[in-house]
């Protein structure tokens, strides 16, 4: 499991460098205006980031209150 785990996560480090790359070579070359490209990646993370902490905090408020009571009542 923990291998798995270990080559799962190396694919996505490896992935994330060449896509890195790509951007930093299309922009080095003008291709593509990488300041653009930066804000819509921040925002577009900010978003998830916030729809995040919205599902923990109910996970945790609403499904977790509901199970410790569940277990309280044993």
């Amino acid at each position: 499991m923990e291998n798995t785990l270990k080559k799962y996560v190396s694919y996505i480090l490896i992935t994330t460098v060449i896509l890195l790359t790509g951007l930093g070579l299309l922009a080095i070359w003008d291709v593509i205006d990488i300041e653009e490209v930066i804000r819509k990646m921040l925002y577009s993370l900010f978003v998830v980031f916030v729809a995040s902490v919205v599902v923990l905090f109910i996970v945790s408020v609403f499904i977790k209150d509901n199970t410790n009571r569940n277990q309280n009542d044993l």
